[in-house]
């Protein structure tokens, strides 16, 4: 099981790239996210998703083969290439952990309203 991985696949000239990470939600939760990252190579990703939270990383890295398994049916492959849109990923990670810590801290109970 990979923590990270990048699959690409040639069609028409173009190669379309999928980066796809699986990282630990802030806290001490023990809730980890998968984000992956679509587009053409050599651009700024067109799409980037994150599905989760899961609870551990293996149940992440699970989800992680599934989708992998069912790319290299639709013909895509595992690349050797270094992560290109490791940044956007970071910045996903950020906004779901901000979402987050939004939704937490405003999901309170007032029983005097």
């Amino acid at each position: 099981m990979s923590r990270s991985l990048c699959l690409t696949r040639r069609c028409l000239g173009l190669v379309t790239r999928i980066e796809c990470a699986v990282r630990p939600l802030s806290g001490e939760s023990g809730l980890w996210t998968l984000i992956c990252a679509a587009g053409i190579a050599g651009s700024q990703p067109t799409a980037v998703k994150a599905q989760g939270p899961f609870h551990g990383p293996f149940v992440a890295e699970s989800v992680l083969d599934a989708i992998a398994e069912n790319l290299v049916v639709m013909g895509y492959e595992e690349s050797v290439e270094p992560s290109i849109w490791c940044l956007h990923i970071q910045a996903e990670l950020r906004r779901v952990n901000a979402t987050r810590g939004r939704c937490l801290s405003d999901c309170q109970f007032h029983p005097e309203s």
